[in-house]
């Protein structure tokens, strides 16, 4: 089996403190609990390779035995855990970069309907998702939400700083830090938002980011969300949503944010 279709061993080594503890009892009967190990494994490569629970190798664990623990596992928010330890992590070494914040939103396919899922706007008969991303400087997600295609992006500002597991450190000074989005989050509603969070708002078209790229000192930064969803199309779960439960999609999601995470924290600095 192909070593990019399993996780690295750091985030394994996070994960596996984070998990629930099997019931135990005098009373339990059954064959031995599979190993967590090979469970997390397992749903690691329904990530990467998008494939159906079904059509898992048999080395990986039984389908249905994997499914079932990923359910159990979705539950008690290991995959938001794993991603927010890491975030927790490169706060306290203060290797986060609160300089500027991107925020962009990215549709999808959404087939099999369900929860969370509206008409796509290009085509009102076909179901679709957008997924809502907002990252720090570097690009690592630092706030996710996921709605319906048909959910305008600026009703969804405040449920993405919301959903923040960690928060900027206090503005030191005048300093403020800046808040990068395209034309669709231009409301004034918005703006107010952001004021009241203390940013910097930063909102162009993409015509007038490139008349300001000539400004010497100028350096558009909007790319950098961009860049994260292009990491997160390497996902192919998350490129077509087939989870009908919404929680189901968020914990791959959440699962992919966490990779982001660890795996650019040990890239970028060892």
């Amino acid at each position: 089996m192909h070593a990019d279709f399993l996780p690295f061993p750091a985030l394994w080594a996070a994960a596996e403190p984070l998990l629930p503890e099997a019931a135990s009892g005098p009373g339990k009967r059954g064959r031995p609990r599979t190993c967590n190990r090979q469970m997390f494994y397992a749903m690691y490569y329904v990530l990467v390779t998008g494939m159906q629970w079904k059509a898992l190798p048999r080395c990986l664990g039984a389908a249905s035995t994997v499914h079932d623990r990923f359910r159990e596992w979705t539950r008690a928010g290991v995959f938001k855990q794993l991603w927010t330890s890491g975030l927790v992590q490169l706060q306290a070494e203060g290797r986060l970069d609160w300089d500027w914040q991107c925020l962009d939103a990215c549709q999808t396919k959404a087939p099999l309907g369900g929860e969370a899922v509206g008409p796509n706007p290009t085509d009102r008969g076909k179901g679709g998702v957008k997924r809502h991303v907002l990252t720090e400087a570097q690009g690592l997600p630092i706030g996710v939400a996921v709605t319906g295609a048909n959910v305008h992006e600026v009703t969804q500002v405040q449920a993405v700083l919301d959903a923040m597991p960690v928060l900027p450190p206090p503005a030191e000074g005048d300093f403020a830090p800046g808040f990068c989005a395209d034309k669709g989050y231009d409301a004034e509603a918005v703006r107010r938002l952001l004021a009241q969070w203390g940013y910097r708002v930063h909102i162009l078209s993409r015509g007038e980011e490139a008349d300001q790229c000539r400004t010497p000192g100028y350096r558009a930064r909007r790319w950098v969300v961009e860049r994260t969803h292009a990491w997160f199309h390497r996902f192919r779960r998350l490129l077509i949503r087939w989870e009908k439960n919404v929680a189901h999609y968020e914990a791959f999601l959440h699962l992919a944010c966490a990779n982001t995470v660890w795996r650019h924290s040990l890239l970028f600095f060892g």
